[in-house]
């Protein structure tokens, strides 16, 4: 264990004003203005991630500086460059994605237009995933602010997609945040409370941690217009098919953060079962990293058995078909290339064609449901 002090204090103006607002105090003025922390906390046994939380003006960040100097916090990220151009030049494109997708930026069209444009909650975890690949000599990353002006669904998404990162990558990552609803989120091998002035050792906690919190997400039908909101997040067109397709959403409370979409590229013959393929599954990177996407193809594909249709799904996406070949709801059918002339290949979807497309097809073999019980995460 060590001990960590130190002392904020500022001294009191002369000028009239404050010392007016001083004197209609019946207090010393000086004791406000000093504030004292104390605490004894052990950060150097192995961890992944440790949470320094408390009120503004609680000492976090002079305390961070205090234990690992004041250096400690860099801010990498270049608001005018697309954020893909930002990684070191050795680095190769396979690990950029692979660091981006890890944070929970997954969709393609956020890499590679100006950071700027980005949401709060994406540029923090742009930041984050540059840190990682610029990690100091001492390989600790330390991040001030963590989720201070993101909306409190989408921080608690981000703490648990970070933390997960950290983890599996063998990073170690000490945030600094006003809010203590991230925690469970977290899961931090440490806590130091400057509130409270306690530590709080939670490494024995890691194995079987289970969260009591969990964030609803419903899917309801939608109409074909939502889909303009999520277009620019899909990796391949922003068109909808044409012909009959059913249309689905994700919603958390009010809010749709989710898009899903059923069509039939098979003719129907009379006297077999119509099938609809899933295709179009889009999640608002806001909640990137939590799994949504193939939950949310699960259980639209359960919905659309239940109403008498055969889902199936074939993707060119590897990852998509690395994520279903887990699902025991899923049978892999086929790996084929299609030789048909496809519109894409170019970032502007006007000029370029692709060719010899390798592409995944399946099966939907899980279990029909006329109402699905609401997912949670």
């Amino acid at each position: 264990m060590q001990n960590f002090g130190l002392t904020l204090e500022a001294k009191p103006s002369k000028s009239f004003r404050c010392q007016k607002a001083a004197n209609s105090l019946d207090i010393d003025i000086s004791k406000k203005l000093r504030h004292e922390f104390n605490v004894e906390a052990d950060i150097e046994t192995e961890y992944s991630v440790g949470l320094i939380v408390g009120a503004s003006g609680s000492g976090k960040t002079t305390l961070a500086r205090e234990i690992w100097g004041a250096g400690c916090f860099r801010e990498l990220l270049d608001l005018k460059t697309p954020v893909i151009d930002q990684f070191p030049e050795k680095t190769p494109y396979e690990d950029c994605a692979k660091m981006l997708s890890g944070v929970g930026l997954t969709a393609v069209p956020c890499w590679i237009r100006p950071a700027v444009t980005l949401s709060n909650g994406q540029r923090c975890r742009a930041e984050i995933a540059l840190q990682m690949v610029r990690q100091p000599d001492d390989g600790l990353i330390v991040i001030d602010e963590w989720t201070s002006v993101v909306d409190r669904t989408v921080a608690k998404v981000m703490s648990h997609c970070i933390q997960k990162f950290a983890r599996r990558s063998g990073k170690r990552v000490v945030l600094l945040s006003c809010h203590y609803d991230v925690l469970e989120w977290l899961n931090p091998d440490w806590v130091i409370d400057c509130n409270k002035q306690k530590y709080l050792d939670r490494r024995s906690l890691q194995r079987g941690f289970q969260r009591s919190e969990k964030i609803r997400f419903d899917i309801r039908g939608v109409d074909r217009g939502s889909w303009r909101y999520f277009s620019k997040y899909h990796y391949l067109s922003d068109r909808l098919p044409g012909g009959h397709i059913e249309t689905f959403g994700l919603f958390v409370g009010d809010d749709q953060v989710g898009f899903q979409c059923f069509a039939n590229y098979v003719p129907h013959r009379p006297g077999t079962v119509k099938m609809m393929h899933s295709n179009r599954t889009v999640i608002h990177p806001d909640y990137a990293g939590m799994g949504l996407g193939i939950m949310v193809i699960n259980e639209t594909s359960a919905i659309m058995k239940a109403r008498g249709y055969r889902p199936m799904a074939k993707f060119s996406s590897v990852p998509i078909f690395k994520s279903m070949s887990k699902q025991p709801e899923w049978r892999f059918l086929r790996d084929a290339r299609d030789h048909k002339i496809m519109v894409g290949g170019s970032m502007d979807r006007r000029g370029g064609f692709r060719r010899d497309v390798r592409t995944f097809s399946f099966e939907y073999v899980g279990p029909a449901a006329g109402q699905k019980k609401a997912p949670r995460r």
